[in-house]
């Protein structure tokens, strides 16, 4: 039987050790890139624009997610147990109070954003105010507190520097070789022909391993919030019937799109009513952890 804070612990691990392969994958695909053509300056000048990008990204990247869902500010008026509950579970996990928005969905469903814990938001729908009890609420709650408390955003945002340099290379290296093989001289190099095709290789393979890591990164983040919540709460019986019954909900959410689909608690694209086992294959694919293993994983913790 696993511990909640072992659970925890062997998550944050498993996160960095991705992070690092992510650093290094990035590293050793710059330099094949910057070998093939001998040119050193393309790694630094793709992490600066890819660095001015990202952080551009992460500054405004809380409205601009709160416009493509359509989220308002929720009145505390007529909210005043949402926002009792939210206050309650912020002073127990530490936590400034996030502001509170609301989404006019019947579909259950939640997430936060936001820059940092000081300037958090969490985002509820109409509907999971509707069809969740008070303790599977507080469920949900709990999540998204721990993704601000985990401080996810920032890792979500060292990600996607790391995938913006990846494909930056990639395009690069296609552009470049395009031009050397038209423009370029005819001198016969044995060695460096070897460094083009294997440049060229990885320029096809990189970006669907960043997008993989990418992936896995996000699977590790949404189980680790898993787990602090139901720290959180002392209760992950809570959690996981909340996440079976939004999982169950057979309303689609009327705002999902594939650039917001990983934000939410559970996966609004993903049908995961019939709760059939996924093949392995196929969870590489996925934003969010099988809901099997995530509603195993906490009904298999104990709280000491």
């Amino acid at each position: 039987m696993s511990n909640l804070y072992n659970q925890t612990a062997v998550n944050v691990k498993k996160t960095w050790f991705l992070i690092t392969t992510f650093l290094v994958l990035v590293i050793f695909f710059g330099w094949v890139f910057s070998q093939a053509f001998n040119a050193p300056w393309i790694l630094i000048l793709a992490i600066i624009i890819a660095c001015v990008q990202s952080f551009l990204s992460y500054q405004y990247s809380d409205k601009i997610v709160l416009r493509m869902t359509r989220a308002k500010p929720a009145n505390k008026n007529d909210y005043p147990d949402l926002y009792r509950l939210v206050e309650n579970l912020s002073i127990t996990a530490g936590l400034p109070m996030p502001k509170i928005y609301i989404m006019e969905d019947s579909s259950p469903n939640a997430f936060a954003t936001g820059k940092d814990p000081q300037r958090s938001i969490i985002c509820v729908t109409t509907g999971l105010l509707q069809k969740l009890d008070k303790t599977e609420l507080e469920g949900v709650i709990s999540h998204e507190l721990s993704h601000i408390g985990n401080k996810d955003i920032l890792l979500s945002s060292v990600v996607v520097v790391l995938v913006s340099v990846i494909s930056l290379l990639s395009d690069w290296y296609f552009r470049m070789f395009y031009f050397n093989s038209w423009f370029g001289d005819d001198n016969d190099n044995g060695g460096q022909v070897l460094t083009i095709i294997i440049g060229l290789v990885i320029s096809i393979v990189a970006p669907l391993a960043a997008v993989l890591i990418q992936l896995a990164i996000s699977r590790k983040r949404e189980f680790l919030a898993d787990a602090s919540g139901a720290m959180l709460t002392r209760y992950p019986e809570g959690l996981a019937r909340a996440l079976e019954k939004i999982a169950q909900d057979p309303t689609p959410l009327k705002v999902s799109s594939s650039a917001t689909r990983q934000l939410f608690i559970i996966d609004p694209e993903k049908n995961n009513k019939k709760q059939r086992k996924t093949p392995w294959f196929m969870t590489l694919w996925m934003t969010h952890p099988p809901l099997e293993e995530r509603i195993k994983a906490l009904r298999s913790m104990e709280i000491n």
